[in-house]
């Protein structure tokens, strides 16, 4: 009701505003394809670079007890990153459609899978993920108002919803290192956090331009260069703090500025909150989309699917998105928050991968513009499945429990909504949806025949 009126006062809207959208393809109400190679690039290095690398540090250095091992582990992350990547850049060229890891488990696996991963994805990991970063966006931004002091947790929980040196520290690197199963897959995790966002442009493979060449390249060029530049700031760190010091560092990479700028101190805690908003904005950007495509499936309501008439954006998935991650800020704790979300990941990380491997065999007649040696996806496999059952075996805790059982719970709502069809939720929310329609407008996705 009233989409019509909506589609013609969004043509006026963008004549008016002069903000038609330059694409050569039929304007259509869909997403559209924008994003070039440059900006697929910039949209991997700006997520992933946010807030990890100024608070992994002091985790991983924390569970390996020495700086040999803690860079070790920063360079082992970075090739497990990319490898991963590669797999899912197989994937992405492989079957064309937004939504990250849902796609993909949905044609290897079913719905059941897919509907798993949206569930937790859009209740617990990307939301937590979100307030993680706000919340180091927030600590770094108060970090000078509060010199010599942590600053005040409401002011960090306000803030973030509302938005040459000593060499001998590397003498003797592995000495010290206290190392176990359970240790090593808490660094990983924390490490690993800071390189989240390698898998970001397949959550927006429909708005890339040319994904088949843009995908694969913006991987390649992207993570490589991540990596190098957190091995060589981990490197810089050690070269003026020792590691009890950073240990004791409530913000590492001011103590870091204190150090070596001096006065000019202050530059540091401002880069690195424009840096951890940007990543802010670039994870809300691409997990919207699977809020997006959810709704779209029928795994959610479908008002989450419906785009804006002026913008052509999932506007509601934003929405939606920005609520559940401002629920999570409020009781949220940086260290914890990262273990619970770095274990629910890894487990679907491993699914994805492992279903490239199963479509190897099950769908062969599949075109695939990028294959990458079944070695890669074999190894990537076989290491998710270390990092979720490491710590696990190691220092088991309650939180891993209550994780699994949250992603099982996810096979009773799909029961009851998706199999058997339970529509009241939609029947109730009928009449928001209309008013939100209006409010917002926005209307249902036109479906593109592929």
């Amino acid at each position: 009701m009233g989409e019509e009126s909506l589609k013609r006062k969004g043509e006026d809207n963008k004549k008016e505003d002069g903000q038609y959208i330059q694409n050569h393809e039929p304007q259509t109400m869909n997403l559209q394809k924008e994003v070039g190679l440059i900006s697929g690039i910039c949209m991997i290095v700006g997520t992933i670079i946010g807030s990890g690398i100024f608070i992994s540090p002091k985790s991983v250095l924390a569970n390996v007890g020495a700086v040999g091992p803690c860079l070790t582990i920063w360079a082992a992350c970075g090739i497990l990153a990319t490898l991963g990547a590669l797999c899912f850049a197989e994937l992405g060229t492989m079957i064309t459609k937004s939504g990250g890891e849902y796609p993909y488990l949905m044609e290897a696996f079913g719905p059941i899978p897919a509907f798993l991963f949206s569930w937790t994805s859009l209740l617990v990991t990307k939301p937590s993920s979100f307030a993680i970063i706000c919340l180091s966006f927030a600590e770094y931004a108060l970090a000078p108002f509060y010199p010599g002091c942590d600053p005040p947790q409401v002011a960090i929980k306000c803030l973030a919803a509302a938005a040459i040196g000593k060499t001998e520290n590397f003498k003797d690197s592995y000495k010290d290192s206290s190392i176990s199963f359970g240790s090593l897959g808490l660094a990983f995790y924390n490490g690993l956090w800071a390189y989240d966002g390698w898998n970001q442009l397949n959550y927006i493979t429909e708005e890339l331009k040319n994904p088949y060449r843009n995908l694969p390249l913006s991987i390649i060029i992207g993570i490589p260069l991540v990596t190098v530049c957190y091995v060589l700031i981990n490197i810089s760190y050690f070269t003026v703090m020792t590691s009890t010091e950073l240990l004791q560092s409530q913000a590492v990479a001011v103590t870091f500025g204190d150090r070596v700028l001096y006065s000019a101190s202050w530059i540091v805690p401002v880069f690195v909150a424009f840096s951890t908003i940007g990543s802010a904005n670039g994870t809300c950007f691409t997990a919207s989309r699977l809020v997006y495509v959810a709704g779209r499936e029928g795994h959610m309501l479908k008002l989450l699917s419906y785009t804006s008439v002026k913008r052509l954006t999932p506007a509601p998935a934003i929405i939606f998105y920005g609520i559940i991650g401002i629920i999570y800020i409020i009781p949220g704790d940086i260290d914890t928050l990262i273990n619970y979300v770095s274990f629910a990941v890894w487990i679907f990380y491993s699914l994805t991968v492992l279903a490239l491997i199963v479509m190897r065999f099950t769908r062969k007649e599949l075109n695939r513009p990028v294959k990458i040696p079944i070695i890669i996806p074999v190894a990537v496999t076989l290491a998710s499945i270390l990092l979720v059952l490491a710590p696990v075996i190691s220092a088991p805790e309650p939180a891993y429990l209550y994780c699994v059982l949250f992603i099982g719970s996810g096979l009773i709502v799909y029961v009851l909504f998706v199999h058997f069809k339970f529509n009241w939720p939609q029947k109730i929310s009928k009449p928001i949806t209309m008013h939100l329609q209006m409010l917002l407008e926005v209307v249902p996705a036109e479906k593109v025949t592929e």
